[in-house]
C-alpha cells in the first residue's frame, strides 16, 4: 500500500506550532491542547508503522494513561487509527491515507510536474523522484520506477534525511550557509559508511553545488545507489527538487552526463511549468 499519510502530518507541523504559543488563558485553550495532543499521536504512528501497546504510546507521548486511552478510542470510532483483534494495540488507519491521498491529488507543483517526469523517465530509463524539503527532510511526493530490472525502489509519503540525498542537498543548497547552520545541528546521522555527518563538511559540498547547479549522492543514503538531484527555482529558498537515482553498477561515464543533462532539461521545463504557482 503506498505510503501517503506521513505527507498529511507533516502539514499539520505550523498548525501545531502555532498552537503551542497560545496561552491557556485563550478561550479555545482546552481545544487547542486536544488538538496538539491528538496531532501528536498521529505523528506517532506516522513514523512508526505497525501496532503498538497503549503502554508504548504513552511512554512515548508522555500523556496520562486515562486520557491517552480516551482519544485512541475516539480516534479509533472516527477512523484515524486501528486496533487489532484484543483491542489492546493501535496503529495508523484508513483516514490517514485518503487524506494523504488528497494531498498529492490536490498539489499544483505534482501535477504541473507529471508531463516533465513521465519524459524525464523516457530519456533516462532510470528511476525519477520529486520531493519537498520538509524540516531537515525530505518527503518523496512523486517518483518513476526504473524501466531496468535492477532498480532501486522509494514509495511515495518516504521521509529521509537531507543531507544524506541528492534532493535534500539540492534544496539545503539553495539556503545560506547561516540558514543551514541553524537547520543542522554539528553533527548528523549516518545513514551508510559514505554519509556526511559534518555539518562544515556538508557546508562546503554546498558550495559546489551551488556552483555546479546538481547535488550528488554518492552511496550516502543506500549503498551501491548513486543519486542526482536539482531543486526547482519557482521560489527561493526552493522547497521542490528532482532526482534520478541509478545502481553504481550500472552507470558509466556517458550514462551520467546523459542523467545531467536530462536533469537540467527537466528542471527548466519544471521552472517554466511552475512559474505562476
Amino acid at each position: 500500500m503506498v505510503n501517503l499519510w506521513g505527507l498529511y502530518f507533516r502539514a499539520f507541523c505550523a498548525v501545531k506550532k502555532g498552537r503551542r504559543a497560545m496561552s491557556a488563558a485563550d478561550s479555545g485553550g482546552a481545544q487547542v491542547k486536544s488538538a496538539v495532543r491528538t496531532v501528536e499521536l498521529l505523528e506517532y504512528f506516522a513514523g512508526r508503522p505497525g501496532m503498538h501497546s497503549l503502554a508504548a504510546v504513552q511512554e512515548a507521548v508522555g500523556y496520562p494513561k486515562s486520557s491517552l486511552y480516551m482519544l485512541l478510542r475516539t480516534l479509533v470510532e472516527l477512523g484515524w487509527v486501528e486496533t487489532d483483534a484484543t483491542g489492546t494495540r493501535y496503529g495508523i488507519g484508513v483516514r490517514a491515507l485518503l487524506v494523504g491521498t488528497s494531498y498529492i491529488d490536490g498539489d499544483e507543483v505534482v501535477a504541473a510536474a507529471r508531463p516533465t517526469l513521465d519524459r524525464l523517465s523516457d530519456d533516462t530509463t532510470e528511476t525519477i523522484h520529486l520531493a519537498r524539503l520538509d524540516g531537515t527532510n525530505v518527503v518523496y511526493l512523486a517518483t518513476r520506477q526504473s524501466q531496468h530490472y535492477l532498480r532501486p525502489f522509494t514509495r511515495v509519503g518516504r521521509r529521509l534525511p537531507a543531507h544524506s540525498t541528492s534532493l535534500g542537498k539540492a534544496l539545503l543548497a539553495t539556503h545560506s550557509d547561516e540558514q543551514v547552520r541553524k537547520m543542522l545541528p554539528e553533527t548528523m546521522a549516518s545513514l551508510t559508511e559514505h554519509t556526511i555527518t559534518d555539518r562544515e563538511k556538508l557546508i562546503e559540498e554546498l558550495h559546489m553545488i551551488r556552483e555546479q547547479g546538481y547535488a550528488v549522492d554518492r552511496e550516502e543514503n543506500t549503498l551501491g545507489l548513486r543519486c542526482f538531484g536539482i531543486a526547482i527555482p519557482y521560489r527561493t529558498p526552493a522547497r521542490d527538487a528532482i532526482s534520478c537515482s541509478v545502481p553504481v553498477a550500472r552507470l558509466t561515464p556517458g550514462h551520467e552526463q546523459m542523467i545531467k543533462d536530462a536533469l537540467f532539461d527537466a528542471r527548466d521545463r519544471l521552472t517554466l511549468a511552475t512559474r505562476r504557482l
